[in-house]
């Protein structure tokens, strides 16, 4: 087995610092990043408060944060990679019986969904099909394709739910409860889908009309709620403390080359390029050459591995609750735990 690198205690307080001057300049309530390799135990560095709505509690390892589209990683990527039954060349109409043989998108792979090159509508607005007889299914895939499938990046939620739904016709089972036995099974004991209880130790996230109560437990992402929670691309609640479990048994089966780590590697190889420097593999993101695998969430998640060194670094924020805009504000924290985990 090859050894990890620990991490720099200088590259430790250069993240420290940039996260209070988030929380100072009130880009972000606070939050918690975890960091960690494979064969030791988790860190923590803490900002801020949970929320103004929970007084002074401060976030921690057992916080839970609306993880959106970490749901993609956290969900449907290990279940796809588990489930037999489901090979990357296989198009989605064979594994969702009412998709209409003609339907545009019914030929769409599930390795061209998990890369973002499926050509499928980018615009998710599940909304629109209120009142409609026909599945959700068969409605997504009977829409125009954008681009030829496999053509180029683009990123799109809606293979995503497809690839939800395929679980769940598959296995006849509820994703949720596919994604409960599977996080159970890795000592995720807090990872759920939504909606959960409001207390303290749940971040609440965007106020949507003023005056009015936040989002508080129910996912932030509309589609996701649409879907009753529990959706193939965002509705899972995560904190912390699990998200560093789950870097340490992907890492460790990625060494071991158990079944997660198998399809760790299969997934880090480069499918699309997003721009000079960065592809996509199978779900993630690739950078430093294809050694670091990421993936983002919009309400203010990130989750990095470095397989070679053996690190993780998980950003849990409910950068959302101040700004729509946290994808910009969020920029130099991000930028810099790429840099972390990249350093040699």
């Amino acid at each position: 087995m090859s050894s990890t690198q620990q991490w720099n205690p200088d590259t430790v307080a250069e993240l420290r610092q940039c996260f209070d001057l988030l929380v100072d300049d009130g880009s972000l309530p606070g939050g918690v990043i975890a960091f960690g390799t494979r064969d030791g135990r988790p860190a923590f560095v803490a900002s801020g408060v949970v929320a103004p709505e929970c007084g002074d509690a401060r976030p921690g390892p057992d916080t839970l944060y609306d993880a959106a589209s970490l749901t993609k990683v956290l969900a449907t990527w290990p279940l796809i990679g588990l489930t037999d039954a489901i090979g990357l060349d296989t198009p989605v109409r064979d594994l969702l019986a009412d998709v209409p043989k003609q339907a545009p998108g019914g030929g769409v792979t599930v390795g061209q969904i998990l890369a973002h090159t499926s050509g499928l509508r980018a615009e998710t607005r599940l909304d629109q099909y209120r009142n409609r007889t026909e599945s959700l299914a068969a409605l997504i895939c009977s829409e125009p394709l954008i681009a030829e499938p496999g053509a180029a990046h683009r990123y799109i939620n809606r293979g995503f739910i497809l690839l939800g739904l395929a679980l769940t016709h598959v296995h006849g089972r509820r994703l949720d409860e596919l994604a409960t036995d599977l996080w159970q099974s890795l000592g995720m004991s807090c990872t759920t889908y939504g909606p959960v209880g409001r207390s303290a130790q749940v971040a609440p996230t965007e106020q949507r009309l003023p005056g009015g109560p936040r989002l508080w437990g129910i996912p932030h992402d509309d589609n996701a709620t649409l879907l009753g929670g529990a959706a193939g691309h965002a509705g899972v609640f995560t904190t912390p403390a699990d998200l560093a479990t789950f870097g340490v048994r992907l890492l460790t089966e990625y060494v071991g080359r158990r079944d997660l780590g198998n399809w760790l590697r299969t997934s880090m190889e480069p499918k699309a390029e997003i721009e000079p420097g960065l592809h996509r593999g199978l779900a993630w993101i690739l950078a430093d050459g294809g050694r670091v695998a990421y993936h983002h969430g919009f309400t203010g998640t990130s989750l990095y591995l470095a397989p070679g060194t053996g690190r993780y670094l998980a950003i849990c924020t409910n950068a959302v609750y101040h700004h729509q805009d946290n994808r910009t504000r969020l920029a130099p924290l991000r930028t810099l735990a790429l840099k972390a985990i990249t350093a040699a």
